[in-house]
């Protein structure tokens, strides 16, 4: 046994599932509960408990995990009738793994809070394989001690878990990530039926497309140099310049009656922003429209966003 923490978990699906087994690997004490006592079979033969409702699963426990698939999933699991909050011990702390939105975690952590009890957000990202081999990001929100306490518990986990900020935080952070990654595969869909309309095999444009500056660039590591630090001048590539570019992207793009709402919706951001005045700016002052339609100032301490850097290589 890896040390005397009985961890329950409670929804054992796709994700779930392969986390609970990584739990018992690690030499937890586990108990467990899902809607379908099949999907404990697994888990069951390896040693875990089985307890029949939420409530008694926190009676056991001394830390508590969810994953499960809707918000009212998990306010149901949580604060339900049978729910966790009704067995919940004093100081122990419920992690919430789902995907969820910040009112529902906000909720729940106050009811949580009024018992005694934490309640954090630690939203995943990894997919079904990441939950399986431990190669998975953990974002954490809530109470910084609490996190700290448990934190053995979620390297057994994922090999990424890191705190976010006060409670609410880590699920925005999952949602601008998977939101940005469902917003670029909808560009890339559109710029690569172009590329392979217009006559190219698709492996030789993607491995072309590759080689670029783009390619070679982690997708969030672009915002480190103007947007982050909000500093526009001088340009590391004119807007002007990157205009014309999308320019001719998007004719070409008419001439092969490809529809590309996307990109000239990009256009057309970027033609405003050389009608403010900006076309010898920064290609990414672009950015600027929306900050202005979102009433947000981004302009991070250049000495933090460098920092940031660092870490982000280190780890």
């Amino acid at each position: 046994m890896a040390n005397d923490v009985v961890v329950g978990f409670v929804g054992l699906g796709t994700m779930g599932g392969k986390m609970a087994t990584n739990l018992l690997k690690a030499g937890y004490q586990v108990v467990v509960h899902d809607l379908h006592r099949q999907s404990a079979g697994h888990h069951l033969q390896a040693g875990a408990e089985w307890a029949d409702t939420p409530r008694a699963l926190a009676e056991r426990s001394d830390v508590i995990f969810t994953s499960l698939p809707e918000p009212s999933d998990v306010e149901r699991v949580s604060l339900g009738a049978d729910g966790l909050i009704e067995g919940v011990r004093k100081g122990a702390a419920y992690f919430d793994l789902s995907t969820n939105s910040q009112s529902v975690v906000k909720k729940i952590h106050e009811a949580f809070a009024a018992r005694g009890a934490h309640m954090l957000d630690a939203p995943v990202s990894g997919g079904p394989s990441g939950a399986a081999s431990r190669k998975m990001a953990i974002w954490v929100g809530g109470d910084k001690a609490a996190y700290d306490r448990h934190k053995a518990v979620l390297d057994a986990m994922g090999d990424r878990p890191s705190y976010i900020g006060p409670i609410g935080t880590a699920t925005v952070a999952k949602l601008v990530h998977n939101m940005s990654g469902y917003a670029i595969t909808c560009a890339l869909a559109e710029t690569f039926t172009m590329g392979v309309k217009a006559g190219m095999d698709p492996v030789a444009l993607w491995e072309a497309v590759r080689q670029g500056v783009v390619g070679r660039r982690l997708t969030f590591d672009g915002l480190l140099d103007q947007f982050l630090p909000g500093k526009y001048d001088p340009p590391n590539f004119a807007l002007k310049l990157a205009t014309k570019d999308v320019a001719l992207a998007t004719a070409l793009g008419r001439e092969l009656g490809v529809p590309m709402r996307i990109c000239n919706l990009a256009h057309a951001e970027m033609t405003e922003a050389c009608n403010r005045g900006w076309e010898g700016r920064d290609s990414r002052s672009v950015m600027l429209l929306q900050q202005e339609r979102a009433g947000v100032k981004i302009a991070a301490d250049p000495e933090h966003v460098k920092q940031a850097a660092e870490r982000a290589k280190s780890g």
